[in-house]
């Protein structure tokens, strides 16, 4: 049995929301997601901070954060800040 663990990312964005959330969106990322094993659950903005972002994906344990690491190049180019990035992971108990 896969054991299967929820991944919150928080960090700032170099980019109005709406465009960085365009490009999350996309079919490309969609599809990057989908061949990885990745389910994204929510992202959304902060009410207090603009440029303060939060991604929630759920994936088999390890897969999103892998991902994450092996994938600087495009996410930096989407307007990620790459170095303000904070990572937790959680398990269904």
């Amino acid at each position: 049995m896969m054991a299967f663990e929820t991944s919150v990312f928080t960090f700032r964005i170099s980019v109005p929301f709406e465009q960085w959330a365009a490009i999350f969106d996309s079919e490309d990322i969609r599809k990057m997601h989908d061949e990885n094993g990745i389910q994204p659950l929510y992202r959304g903005v902060s009410e207090d901070d603009p440029m303060k972002v939060i991604v929630i994906h759920q994936a088999e344990a390890g897969v999103a954060k892998a991902f994450f690491e092996a994938s600087r190049e495009p996410i930096e180019a989407g307007g990620h800040i790459w170095d303000s990035t904070e990572i937790t992971l959680w398990k269904a108990g």
